[in-house]
């Protein structure tokens, strides 16, 4: 029987943890650092890219991501070295995407081309906001301008750019949102991202927040409202989502990304990053220390990961729902039963179809556009015993 794995491919995540700043709406594991040893960050990735081939000999590689943090900080020889170590280790994909996440205050134009000498081919920009307001409310470095002009040079040395823009943000009307997205469809190559600001705990925000003091925050509705509009305005662009948050030109989708909604295996390298990998038929989590420090001395001796957790039948099943209906194209229910014996309540998914939150068409089950909309209570129905 085919490893389940293959149906949504192989990937790698490599995290840098430096930033320039922290957001205050942030809560990856970043940090502010004066002072970086570029060349033992290298050092310690080729490590522990050399650790984890081992575990998986004969692969065909998809993807690698570089996230953060601001990847865009490392020096572009790093970027170079792992990539060649990561050549020589797996055969790469014939469609194979290499991202690196750039924030538009640490970009120059020799430094991209750099990167796409290196073997990047596609570049995730945190531009945030279009206007110069928002973006220090953001705690953003870089201006709209700086922004529009960091833009420019990546669509110059890549022919992949997507961009983030955030959007319910405090005291945003419907209207400056909706002028805010045409301009940003208007710069779009292939892919954007569009997320609604959340306020979590343990954020500058979330602190702020806490005591009554993050003003001008969006109702409910008119978060639904700034929602359904942007899936609108992008599906008429030639955009449409096809993630909750994720929009693109058919064929431009993050292949990275894909592989953890389509619920693939994929090594996570770096501090705090988390990975999914099969061995000998059995799915194990696996989670590298967080803190830059204790994670750079570990991969001295190759003990950055705690220990793996094994994925029980059951849980590997939920995983695939929560992540897969996250998607347009939703999740084939023969792949579900092949990999745990649970099955779906029929009536409440019976009910679900009533409502017209989710759909079925043949083995695939989807959510519908009003289902995404609440799709956290939709899955939660969905699991319920």
């Amino acid at each position: 029987m085919t490893e389940d794995w293959r149906h949504g491919g192989f990937g790698l995540y490599i995290h840098w943890p430096y930033c320039e700043a922290k957001c205050p709406y942030c809560d990856f594991n970043s940090h502010v650092s004066q002072t970086i040893d570029q060349s033992a960050w290298a050092d310690a990735y080729l490590r522990e890219l050399d650790r984890t081939a081992a575990l998986t000999p004969g692969r065909v590689l998809n993807s690698v991501f570089f996230g953060g943090g601001t990847p865009s900080l490392m020096n572009p020889d790093t970027v170079a070295r792992i990539m060649e170590r990561i050549g020589q280790h797996w055969t790469l994909a014939n469609d194979f995407e290499a991202t690196l996440e750039a924030n538009p205050s640490s970009v120059e134009a020799s430094r991209f081309r750099a990167y796409a000498e290196a073997g990047v081919n596609r570049v995730s920009m945190g531009i945030q906001a279009l206007n110069d307001a928002d973006l220090k409310r953001l705690g953003r470095l870089h201006s709209a301008a700086e922004a529009r002009a960091a833009f420019d040079i990546a669509r110059a040395c890549f022919d992949r750019v997507s961009f983030d823009l955030i959007y319910a943000r405090q005291d945003q009307t419907l209207e400056q949102w909706q002028s805010e997205l045409g301009e940003a469809l208007t710069m779009a190559i292939d892919h954007l991202s569009l997320y609604q600001l959340t306020i979590e705990p343990g954020t500058a925000f979330g602190a702020r927040d806490k005591i009554g003091k993050l003003r001008g925050l969006p109702t409910e509705d008119l978060g639904v409202d700034m929602y359904e509009l942007t899936q609108e305005l992008c599906e008429a662009a030639g955009m449409p989502a096809y993630e909750v948050s994720n929009h693109a030109q058919i064929g431009s989708e993050s292949r990275h990304n894909l592989i953890y909604w389509r619920h693939g295996d994929y090594l996570g390298i770096g501090p705090g990053a988390h990975g999914r990998l099969t061995l000998n038929g059995k799915r194990f989590a696996t989670e590298a220390y967080m803190l830059p420090d204790i994670w750079l001395r570990r991969a001295q001796i190759g003990t950055t990961e705690k220990p793996h957790e094994q994925i029980s039948a059951e849980d590997q099943a939920s995983e695939l729902l929560i992540m897969g209906l996250r998607l347009s194209e939703g999740v084939d229910l023969e792949r579900l039963g092949a990999l745990s014996p649970m099955s779906l309540n029929q009536e409440r998914l019976a009910n679900l179809i009533d409502l017209g939150l989710v759909e079925t068409e043949g083995r695939q089950l989807r959510a519908t556009p009003s289902g995404r909309i609440i799709l956290n209570s939709v899955i939660a129905e969905l699991l319920a015993p």
